[in-house]
């Protein structure tokens, strides 16, 4: 192999140089295996149901499989039909919102899926809980849903929970994953494939919240990076400005006699607003009359997965639970239906779903929106389709889940505490990674374009080249990873000196997109391959004299003997192939296969099928027939051009060229059987399979 150096196991190159010489540049198309695709089946120009495919190098990993939470049913399902379930190695989930798993228990169990799925150890109980409530509230008919109960739990037997940066191996390929900020136990993922690193951040946050941390910035540059575009080009407002016009907002209607309804995710956003909430009736004695409700079926069970978790949170909460439960709240209660809940006057309720589908906040909703002294506060990003995004437009009637049409006279009043990365943390956050190609994806089709835009023209003004994606659904992002393999000799291979051009010959073994080059000898002992020889046996018909056959081998190849094997008359041809009379009908050739050993073996029963079929020519002729120095010549050619097109034989000058490019050329002189080439390496190439071709004839 080209390119080596040193005298020990050393990395060397296999690139397109390797065997066509360092003067021949060769333009083939790039191979499957080097194209790198990446295919939204969900969160391509929309928000909802993340679903990513991701293809390199035959592996195949899914990345989340959520539902959209805007469609019922199956369609609200990624685009499963375009997809072979069984082909997918493995699945990541980044988190447990619904958009990010809830098509998980269908896909698992619904389909021909038999790959491993892997998300961190706090998703893993929360993703049980929000999904058996989703079941439960779902405003669908039991014919409709997608999974029950029973579905769910048999994923969580196959589920495979992980912690941050423990790195995993699946048929090759190696993952890892950093704390996303975005929920507890959120994650994105590192995902290397031979040697190409992608970064898929799920939803993330680069901003500390009262419990959570930021998104880690992970040491590794990727060369893809797939990001959420949720806010597109858009900022949020600070912290301190937001926590403000949310309590001033929440005051301002319960003092003046009003409901406060926030729709909220069962856990997320719900516990910070907790903290906040907490923290401004504790500091605000005129408000302690008036009772704040978490209600939520799953509030117990959430908490308790918060307190367990508590080590995973920011420093402050960590601090703070060695004195006491920093969500043991003094002025919130919780509700786990609306059948506890006494509606007697003023009062702040958080209650799940948090878009409103259907469940204990939309019956609160409908109850509450027809007076103009109440109000509901969305305190996050909402899917089209959705009943909290449609009064975001402030309608003057909404649809009831009976049909109704209610009048919409409460106030409604969106203030973001969405966990989702903002455009200026999305610009720092590529910026500090600088990944050449960037593939967004989890935003509705203006802002991911806006983003695009804004991204783009950053780069411009930075003079810096990365490509920028923002693909539809089904369509794949395609990219090209063409690099040199690098191969490590092993082995006693390894022991002889090395310069610059020395050909090597070896086995090439690959295991986990890493390559070694070991001699045949070597393969037992350095690795837990095995080997074994193939032994040939072939009846061939042949009627005729015994003494005819041996004159005719005789006259066609320099080394044949006579003897017994196996109790019969036996020709043994170049101490390879012997050829036994064990019938009056037959032959019997037996032969240990190898490339060289089978082209031995095929000329000879060539040569037998010919005397068989016209004895008498080979038996006036046979001096002849096979010491013809132009037919042995010819025959060379055939070979020459299994190799090379451009092959020609001059009869007078008893010479074979070939024209290997229009650069290069070769000759074979037939008198003297010198090669001549200005290539050493194609030189050293037309010499080697002009010994082979010599090993099965007679000298030219």
């Amino acid at each position: 192999v080209v390119g080596m150096q040193g005298t020990q196991a050393q990395p060397f190159q296999l690139s397109q140089q390797t065997f066509a010489g360092n003067k021949r540049p060769l333009d083939l198309p790039t191979p499957e295996g080097d194209i790198l695709r990446i295919t939204p089946l969900g969160a391509g120009n929309e928000v909802g149901r993340s679903c990513i495919m991701l293809t390199f190098k035959e592996k195949t990993i899914m990345l989340d499989c959520g539902v959209h939470p805007g469609r019922p049913g199956m369609a609200g399902l990624p685009f499963f039909d375009l997809i072979e379930p069984e082909s997918i190695d493995f699945l990541l989930v980044s988190h447990f919102h619904l958009d990010h798993c809830a098509a998980l228990p269908y896909f698992m169990e619904k389909t021909d899926f038999n790959g491993r799925v892997f998300m961190t150890h706090p998703t893993k109980p929360i993703y049980k809980m929000i999904l058996s409530d989703y079941v439960k509230v779902s405003n669908i008919s039991v014919d409709e849903l997608l999974y029950d109960e029973n579905d769910i739990e048999r994923t969580m037997k196959k589920i495979e929970a992980i912690n941050y940066h423990q790195q995993i191996e699946v048929n090759g390929v190696k993952f890892w994953c950093y704390n996303a900020g975005h929920v507890l136990g959120a994650a994105m993922f590192m995902i290397e494939i031979a040697g190409v690193h992608i970064l898929y951040t799920g939803d993330y946050s680069r901003q500390e919240t009262r419990h959570l941390m930021a998104a880690e910035i992970p040491r590794i540059q990727p060369d893809i990076l797939i990001v959420e575009s949720t806010y597109g080009n858009h900022n949020h407002e600070s912290i301190v400005e937001r926590e403000k016009r949310f309590t001033n907002f929440v005051t301002r209607t319960v003092m003046g006699g009003g409901r406060c309804l926030i729709p909220v995710f069962a856990i997320g956003s719900a516990q910070e607003l907790l903290l906040i909430l907490d923290e401004h009736w504790r500091k605000n004695s005129q408000l302690h009359p008036i009772p704040i409700y978490y209600a939520s079926a799953l509030a117990a069970k959430c908490m308790s997965v918060f307190q367990t978790y508590i080590n995973m949170m920011n420093e402050s909460i960590i601090e703070r639970s060695k004195e006491s439960n920093p969500f043991d709240f003094n002025h919130i209660a919780y509700l786990k239906g609306i059948n506890q809940f006494k509606d007697t006057g003023p009062s702040v309720v958080m209650a799940s779903p948090g878009m409103l589908q259907s469940g204990l906040s939309r019956e609160l909703f409908e109850k509450w929106c027809e007076d103009e002294k109440n109000c509901v506060i969305i305190p996050g990003y909402c899917v089209d389709g959705t009943l909290a995004k449609t009064i975001m437009n402030n309608p003057s009637t909404v649809p009831s889940m009976e049909g109704e049409q209610l009048a919409l006279k409460m106030t409604v009043e969106y203030i973001s505490f969405s966990a989702h990365s903002d455009y200026q943390q999305t610009m720092e956050f590529i910026d500090i990674l600088q990944p050449p190609h960037i593939v967004l994806v989890h935003g509705a089709a203006d802002e991911m374009a806006k983003l695009k835009a804004g991204l783009e023209k950053h780069f411009i003004e930075e003079n810096r080249k990365c490509n920028v994606w923002n693909p539809q659904n089904t369509v794949a992002v395609e990219i090209e990873f063409k690099g040199e393999k690098p191969a490590m000799v092993i082995g006693s291979l390894a022991e002889q000196p090395f310069e610059e051009n020395t050909v090597v010959s070896g086995i090439l073994v690959e295991k986990g997109f890493k390559h070694s080059v070991f001699a045949a000898d070597d393969i037992k002992d350095y690795t837990s391959l095995t080997t074994t020889t193939i032994n040939q046996s072939l009846r061939v018909p042949f009627t005729q004299e015994f003494k005819l056959l041996s004159s005719c081998l005789k006259s066609m190849f320099d080394n044949i003997k006579k003897t017994e094997h196996k109790k019969v008359p036996t020709l043994v041809v170049n101490d390879i192939v012997f050829v036994m009379v064990a019938h009056a009908k037959y032959v019997r050739i037996e032969w240990e296969s190898t490339p060289v050993n089978d082209m031995l073996a095929d000329s000879v029963v060539s040569l037998i099928l010919q005397i068989e079929a016209n004895p008498a020519t080979h038996t006036l002729i046979q001096s002849s027939c096979c010491s013809n120095a132009m037919e042995k010549a010819h025959t060379l050619c055939c070979f020459l051009r299994r190799h090379y097109k451009d092959v020609t034989l001059e009869e007078r000058s008893k010479t074979i060229r070939i024209q290997i490019d229009t650069q290069t050329e070769a000759s074979i002189d037939l008198q003297t059987n010198e090669v001549s080439c200005s290539c050493e390496i194609q030189k050293e190439r037309i010499s080697s399979i002009y010994e082979s071709v010599r090993a099965v004839t007679e000298a030219l």
